[in-house]
């Protein structure tokens, strides 16, 4: 009897992939649609072998107002009849859309997601139950092949990831409608799965038959490649994980650091993964496709210490003398402060503490950028610290010539995330000097000075 061999199946299934355990609570996806009502089924079947406490969420996308009503009214009196219990939660998709700036589909499902962890949660369930199946399955390997994606990609959905398991994986649709039809178990029918404006829906209803014809094993000969393909990632994964410990330096929810060398005369095959498995553990730097993970090897291989790369959503890569920095994090730009003589001003921010001391004639005159000697009297104190403002301009100790602040960062190859952050030290509104870089030629030491003004950049807590 079919109903009982989809049943054995899916128990295969599930055993073989140690989906599910004694005494698991489980959380179901259920929409209502033919492989939600399916898995509920056999899941409800399998409580007395697993010892499953079972639970059904229905999650309203206010997507399609005139159908939700009736949905919830269909999953709620399955859910009584089966004794389940049932959860409705709602998402508002359209405000995730414009946050994000996501694509419908993504938005759905980024909110589905949260919501199934949110509500296994609250119940203390174990285990999430998704009823994607070997159509599915066989679908989305060639959406992402045809969009283009690498192995991992072409692994399609996975069986089982961290608490997510998907029972119905190897099972066809058909035998999901031969179940349905046979146990007499009702659904309700998607309208948004009937037209062909969605990818998904366009590749399901006029491309997949066609190749069904030519080739009418092609769901399952797809489920073996996914199968073959998974299994490889798996064995990759573990390699990966062991090369990353080694090589992170320090990481924070949006910035990651890691030792340059190695990366440098790593396989490319690998640091591929590498580097997408760092950005995948790092909140803030999720997103970065596979275009931006061939620069960032680019930047590994051919770049010079100092280079940067700036990524879409203020992603910056940061190539230094012996790590490899991307972050997210805002650029510093720092507040203004009073230095009055002598005194010591902190700059949060900038990591160095300003000293400010008068001197006796030196003949120590600095070397202008951590440390300088200027003309007391050329300058008003209290003296200003604060970050550049639009039309700065100085005059470059040792040229003399007017130069715009601007064109000046430019020229030194001053990267555009650390301008704010850099302190300049002003009188009257000129720039007396540029805080480890150069002084202004103005209040440059000459032989008529006759008192003498000392600012030194020490280090300091940013």
């Amino acid at each position: 009897m079919q109903s009982l061999n989809i049943t054995a199946r899916v128990t295969a299934t599930i055993n073989k992939h140690s989906m599910l355990t004694g005494g698991d609570t489980v959380l179901t996806g259920l929409s209502g649609g033919p492989d939600s009502v399916c898995l509920l089924h056999i899941l409800n079947r399998l409580r007395g072998e697993y010892s499953l406490s079972l639970h059904a969420v229905y999650i309203d996308h206010h997507l399609r107002p005139d159908e939700t009503s009736g949905e919830i009214d269909f999953c709620g009196s399955l859910c009584k009849k089966l004794d389940v219990n049932f959860i409705v939660r709602s998402i508002d998709v359209h405000s995730h859309i414009k946050e994000h700036g996501l694509n419908k589909q993504e938005a759905a499902r980024e909110l589905r997601y949260k919501v199934f962890d949110q509500t296994a949660n609250g119940i203390n369930a174990n285990k999430i139950a998704l009823a994607h199946n070997a159509d599915d399955q066989a679908e989305t390997i060639f959406m992402r092949l045809i969009r283009g994606t690498g192995p991992k990609g072409l692994s399609g959905i996975p069986v089982k990831r961290g608490n997510i398991i998907r029972p119905l994986i190897e099972i066809e649709r058909p035998a999901i409608e031969d179940f349905l039809d046979k146990e007499k178990a009702g659904y309700v029918v998607d309208s948004s799965n009937l037209g062909t404006d969605y990818f998904r829906n366009w590749l399901r209803l006029s491309v997949m038959p066609g190749l069904k014809k030519r080739n009418p094993r092609l769901i399952s000969s797809l489920g073996v490649t996914a199968s073959i393909l998974q299994e490889e990632e798996r064995y990759l994964d573990i390699i990966v994980t062991k090369t990353l410990m080694k090589l992170i330096s320090r990481k924070t929810a949006d910035r990651i650091e890691l030792f340059i060398s190695p990366l440098e005369g790593m396989d490319t095959v690998i640091l591929r993964r590498v580097l997408r498995r760092a950005i995948e553990a790092t909140e803030g730097l999720r997103g970065i496709s596979f275009i931006h993970i061939e620069g960032i090897i680019g930047l590994i291989k051919k770049g010079k210490s100092g280079d940067r790369l700036y990524l879409p959503k203020g992603v910056r890569i940061i190539k230094e003398y012996a790590l490899l920095t991307i972050t997210s994090e805002l650029p510093v730009k720092i507040r203004e402060y009073e230095m009055a003589q002598p005194c010591d001003v902190t700059i949060n921010g900038a990591s160095m503490v300003i000293k400010a001391s008068m001197e006796e004639k030196s003949e120590d005159y600095g070397d202008g950028k951590s440390s300088v000697l200027l003309d007391a009297d050329k300058v008003s104190f209290p003296l200003k610290i604060r970050p550049r403002k639009p039309g700065d301009f100085f005059f470059p100790l040792g040229f003399g010539n007017r130069k715009k602040l601007q064109d000046y960062f430019v020229d030194e190859k001053i990267p555009r995330d650390k301008r704010d952050s850099i302190p300049l030290i002003i009188s009257d509104n000129e720039i007396v000097w540029i805080a480890g870089y150069r002084a202004d030629e103005r209040f440059r030491v000459t032989g008529e000075t006759k008192k003498f003004l000392r600012l030194v950049i020490l280090k300091g807590k940013s």
